[in-house]
């Protein structure tokens, strides 16, 4: 299994930052190997917006798609991701958004993950690792495209575990 966690400081609003990770049809402009989104279900459920996405991702002639519900939680400004079908034989990733005094945030981000194939996890599994690793980074550098660049104070910290055999 692969794990990978951070919790970064950014110069942007827990809220602005919510918003731009929930807008999840941009994520081909910005966000490395993914080069289509498609939200195929959208609906309420209580206070949480619940999407069915599928992703199409590739780098050079590998190309495969995986779909995943995320529920998107506004008022907690937390996004659960869960996988559904494709490549993998586990996917889970967890984003939270928290306010900090200066007027920016922590981002609290969160995935796991496990390729169904072994020969896809050799192939791929270490592309898609760093591919993960920048993504805070990507959505930071969105955010100060979509929202203006801000002085960031604080420093990040970040855990990444290896492949385990299970």
């Amino acid at each position: 299994m692969h794990v990978f966690e951070i919790k970064h400081p950014v110069a942007h609003s827990a809220d602005d930052m919510y918003a731009l990770v929930a807008r999840v049809e941009e994520y081909p402009l910005f966000l490395p190997l993914i080069e289509g989104l498609t939200v195929t279900q959208r609906e309420q459920a209580g206070d949480k917006e619940v999407l069915i996405a599928t992703m199409q991702v590739g780098y050079k002639l590998i190309r495969e798609s995986f779909t995943t519900k995320v529920t998107l939680d506004e008022q907690a400004r937390e996004i659960l991701v869960e996988y559904l079908d494709g490549p993998f034989h586990h996917l889970e990733n967890r984003w939270r958004f928290l306010p900090r005094a200066d007027g920016g945030s922590d981002i609290d981000f969160y995935i796991a993950y496990r390729f169904r194939s072994r020969l896809f996890e050799h192939v791929v599994g270490g592309l898609f690792d760093r591919a993960v690793q920048k993504y805070t980074h990507a959505f930071e550098t969105r955010a100060d495209t979509v929202y203006g660049r801000k002085p960031i104070v604080g420093a990040p910290s970040a855990s990444h575990h290896g492949a385990e055999q299970g």
